[in-house]
């Protein structure tokens, strides 16, 4: 259980990785491909907030593959738990004001590794 617990929270931390990369370093050609319904005259413009974005995504997932370095379980369930709670907020909220499928990408994977991590903690 632990393994499928922290494998679901490598996904959630790549997942920020990736978001990470394409808003700092690939929002005017990646992130075309990935918000296809964004004007495509305000990429360009958008590039610092975009990068701002993708900052906070990389803190996101440093957060989530700092817990795989801590040593006492309780903790490292804490430290992911915190973050996936951060990822699933953010998803929520970007469901509601950008797009549903949001949910799908961010909200659900953290809200699985919400569930796992409670269930090894409850054990």
């Amino acid at each position: 259980m632990v393994i499928a617990t922290k494998l679901v929270t490598a996904l959630v931390a790549f997942i920020h990785i990736y978001i990470f990369w394409f808003e700092m370093f690939a929002w005017t050609t990646t992130g075309r491909k990935v918000f296809r319904n964004f004007p495509k005259d305000l990429f360009e413009p958008t590039k610092s907030m975009a990068a701002n974005q993708g900052l906070y995504n990389g803190f996101l997932a440093a957060g989530l593959i700092w817990s795989f370095f801590i040593t006492n379980i309780e903790w490292s369930a804490n430290v992911a738990l915190f973050f996936l709670s951060c990822v699933a907020i953010a998803g929520i909220y970007g469901a509601t004001t950008v797009s549903k499928k949001i949910f799908i990408v961010q909200s659900v994977p953290a809200l699985i590794g919400i569930i796992l991590w409670c269930i090894i903690k409850l054990a």
